[in-house]
């Protein structure tokens, strides 16, 4: 072999390796881009994709390698839509983890036909139905925000602490909506409340006014919905304010977009609750680096998609291939105490403690998430109010 023909070879093999050392690391995002929740979809795949660029910004994982932020949409209403483009990226896209996708239902659809078969970690941001607790996911699913059996039990003390004491329960038929007003009815109940009506409805209707009618036969003159901004959340708000029948309305996280308020003419009498973010140490860092971005850090579920995206990118350097069996393995790991503590954009600060083969323990955005054995999280609840046309936080519910 002469001189010149080895150099080559070498050289070559060497362009191998450098490109498949390099080579993009895939990520999915499943969220409702069409459908109920399609105007509170945008801020959290900002959330997420924002994480993602400080990742790569600083280093990227595995010696270098950039993750690749793939698109879905798992809709909010279509079990089999969120199954099929689950099903893409796990077995046609072989992306390495899921953040998603955001409704219940496309979450448990998602992970029992795709993830769970495919041993795909996944992490959603927003899937609130107590029914995921229960999963048999084989420790394959989380999520970076708190279970609706919590957020029922702060929005029946919210209610009791402004003196509402009687109220009529609109709910979307599917998980989120079923297992959000079990929760809510029986600890408004437990707290001396009364629930004079507990009614679910049919997402995707042109006319809820029997089902309005129904309701306010009880004679409750609140209003609780518990549904989709873009969806039937909306058009059931609208015909119950031109009705006239209920004096206010309290809403769940699922209906706090300001694109509803812009649907309702800028008019809206309404109390909500949604997951927020406590005031630990991860808070102001995300706040900072997500107004930097031009994006709203107090945007719903925008600090859990952030969480989700930078536990998943922890646990592929963690785990230090992309094995999907190592990456979950890995999460528990990347989130817990005791370890480094790393926050929001401490990428760099990440990777040199992973390779210094130290323990590492992620304070995030949106809360400490140390995961229990069901992938759950505590968290926080926060008031929301309408002002000047738009939702504003109020403040923790304790």
């Amino acid at each position: 072999m002469n001189k010149t023909f080895k150099l080559s070879l070498i050289a070559a093999s060497m362009a191998f390796s450098a490109s498949l050392h390099a080579a993009d690391v895939k990520v999915a995002f499943l969220g409702g881009f069409t459908g109920p929740l399609e105007s509170l979809t945008p801020p959290i795949y900002a959330g997420a994709k924002l994480a993602i660029d400080q990742a790569n910004a600083q280093g990227g994982v595995l010696n270098g390698s950039k993750i690749k932020l793939l698109k879905g949409d798992s809709t909010c209403a279509d079990a089999t839509a969120a199954s099929n483009v689950a099903d893409r990226m796990v077995n046609s896209e072989k992306v390495s983890a899921i953040v998603g996708p955001m409704c219940s239902g496309a979450t448990i659809a998602a992970a029992n036909n795709a993830a769970i078969p495919g041993g795909v970690t996944l992490i959603s941001p927003s899937a609130t139905s107590p029914a995921l607790t229960d999963l048999k996911d084989n420790d394959l699913v989380f999520r970076t925000a708190p279970s609706d059996a919590f957020q029922g039990k702060m929005m029946a003390k919210l209610l009791k602490s402004k003196g509402i004491n009687d109220i009529a329960i609109s709910y979307v038929n599917n998980d989120y909506g079923k297992g959000f007003a079990e929760s809510l009815a029986a600890a408004f109940t437990a707290q001396g409340g009364n629930v004079a009506a507990n009614q679910a409805h049919e997402d995707g209707k042109a006319d809820y006014r029997a089902e309005l009618g129904s309701l306010a036969s009880s004679g409750a003159p609140t209003l609780v919905v518990l549904a989709y901004a873009d969806g039937s959340g909306q058009t059931i708000i609208r015909q119950a304010m031109e009705s006239g029948d209920f004096e206010q309305f309290v809403g769940g996280d699922g209906m706090v977009g300001d694109k509803l308020i812009g649907a309702l003419g800028g008019k809206l009498d309404m109390i909500a609750t949604k997951p927020g973010s406590p005031e630990l140490a991860g808070k102001a860092p995300f706040v900072k680096a997500a107004k930097a971005a031009g994006m709203d850090p107090d945007a719903v579920f925008s600090a859990q998609a952030y969480d989700a995206a930078f536990i998943i990118a922890l646990a592929i350097e963690k785990a230090g291939s992309t094995d999907r069996a190592a990456i979950a393995k890995a999460v528990r790991g990347v989130a817990t105490a005791p370890g480094i503590v790393i926050l929001p954009g401490e990428w760099k600060k990440a990777l040199a403690a992973i390779k210094a083969g130290k323990d590492i323990n992620y304070q995030g955005a949106s809360g400490n998430h140390e995961f229990d054995a069901a992938g759950d999280v505590p968290g926080v609840i926060v008031e929301m109010t309408v002002k000047d046309g738009a939702f504003v936080e109020v403040g923790a519910i304790k």
